[in-house]
């Protein structure tokens, strides 16, 4: 039998608390570890980033820069809506990354009225020690896994994720 762990000590507690309400084991457990793993990956972005010299916000916004379809390139208008913040608080990020020299903004060559966000090679260097710290992280936690638990992992967190995908907005 594997030894217990927090949330094993969590259901156990909460168990007897849900006189008349529905509450499964299994489904607090799942919830509940799933938390906790996200919180450990949400943590080990910000402990990678402080690594890299990097404030939390300045990794989000150079990451959300790096992993689009035009990597490293995007408009401060899709920097914002696909960070969910103001337009005023991405030209606050966006001034402290310029100063920093790791962004660059420059005039759209179809439309020189608009502005393209560009990351720079010293701002690509420092989001890459950020993500080489991050990815050691990610594969140490997996590593406690086999092959064969690490495929079935990722079979039954796709079955769940298509499920949220399929819900409406």
């Amino acid at each position: 039998m594997p030894p217990e762990d927090w949330t094993d000590r969590h259901v156990a507690r909460w168990r007897d608390h849900w006189s008349g309400i529905s509450y499964d084991d299994q489904v607090e457990g799942i919830v509940t570890r799933i938390g906790q793993i996200g919180h450990y990956l949400r943590e080990t972005v910000k402990r990678a980033a402080a690594a890299s010299n990097l404030q939390d916000a300045e990794y989000k916004t150079l990451h959300e820069l790096m992993i689009r379809d035009t990597p490293g390139s995007a408009s401060p208008g899709e920097l914002a809506e696909d960070l969910k913040i103001s337009g005023a608080g991405m030209t606050g990020r966006l001034d402290a990354l310029e100063k920093r020299g790791w962004i660059r903004r420059v005039s759209a060559i179809d439309d020189r009225r608009r502005v393209i966000v560009q990351i720079t090679p010293k701002g690509t260097e420092v989001w890459r020690g950020a993500m080489a710290n991050r990815g050691t992280a990610e594969d140490e936690l997996i590593a406690t896994l086999t092959e064969r638990e690490r495929a079935a992992l990722n079979r039954l967190l796709k079955k769940l994720t298509l499920y949220i995908e399929s819900l409406p907005d």
